[in-house]
């Protein structure tokens, strides 16, 4: 596995990549892999001849009372996991080489972000784009992996990609859980034991949600009010949203019977964590999600 840290040197890498009609699958990431990170670095190299990883905190991603100096690094250990499941070029950049000076062109989104995530954090996704824009242009990628655990963060993206004519093919993994449900986060770290035990109880509602659904409830409000006192009986933790939207459109809905996300976010003291349920319009769980497929 070689180690990149330089603009330059990984386009001039690609380059010749590129000159022998590699396929390159790329995994963006913010670091300290789980397995989550490493099920994207795995399901790359089945299906790509080289598979490229990335490890940058994005600032322009965080705002000025989140949590960018406190995010979980281990650069040491990111090296060691991507090594082992078999990535070919790992691009650690550091923030001055990626902004090397104040930027000159400002990137905008202006849909899919009024809610969830995007709601609560202005300019987030702004950020988003811009630093997946230069990974895009630096990287060249033929196919990019995320997980569905941020599915708004893939929506976005798959706007991007449209928008902006990349040919890159956007694929979104099932959201990797530990045995009790809760999805595998960086953030997770930050949970209090007490809040461990009861972080559990996120998937637990969503899946609540979704056996309403099965049993033939379709009133979108009737499904958030039950979720929402699953998580409100059982947890110390505040609900930041709780919402049912198309997808990946990400509109207000008035029933279940099409592609619906049941997403939902929840602030504990020093963690804030996220799920979701991708579901379709028959009501079945939506666990691969491609840009004109699902599985």
């Amino acid at each position: 596995m070689e180690i990149i840290r330089e603009v330059n040197e990984m386009h001039n890498r690609i380059m010749m990549l590129k000159q022998k009609q590699k396929k390159i699958g790329f995994v963006p990431t913010m670091g300290f892999f789980h397995d989550g990170h490493l099920q994207l670095m795995k399901k790359a190299k089945e299906e790509n001849d080289i598979v490229v990883a990335s490890v940058f905190v994005n600032p322009l991603q965080f705002g000025p009372n989140e949590d960018f100096d406190r995010y979980p690094r281990n650069e040491a250990d990111d090296i060691s996991k991507a090594e082992h499941v078999g990535v070919d070029l790992l691009f650690i950049p550091t923030v001055n080489e990626m902004y090397p000076q104040k930027m000159k062109i400002t990137m905008t989104i202006n849909d899919r972000i009024d809610v969830l995530c995007g709601k609560a954090r202005p300019g987030h996704f702004d950020g988003v784009i811009t630093v997946v824009t230069k990974l895009f242009h630096i990287i060249q990628p033929n196919q990019v992996y995320f997980g569905m655990k941020d599915a708004q963060q893939v929506a976005v993206v798959d706007a991007l990609i449209h928008d902006l004519n990349f040919p890159i093919t956007l694929i979104g993994l099932p959201t990797v859980r530990e045995e009790d449900g809760l999805a595998k986060s960086s953030r997770n770290v930050n949970l209090s034991s007490r809040e461990r035990n009861e972080a559990s109880w996120l998937y637990k509602a969503l899946k609540h949600g979704h056996h309403l659904v099965v049993d033939g409830e379709y009133n979108p409000a009737i499904i958030i009010k039950e979720i929402n006192n699953i998580i409100s009986d059982n947890t110390e933790g505040v609900i930041d949203y709780l919402e049912v939207l198309s997808y990946p459109e990400l509109k207000p809905v008035s029933h279940m019977k099409q592609q619906v996300i049941i997403a939902i976010a929840v602030q504990f003291e020093r963690a804030r964590l996220i799920d979701n349920l991708l579901l379709s319009d028959d009501g079945h769980i939506i666990r691969f999600w491609k840009q004109g497929e699902t599985k």
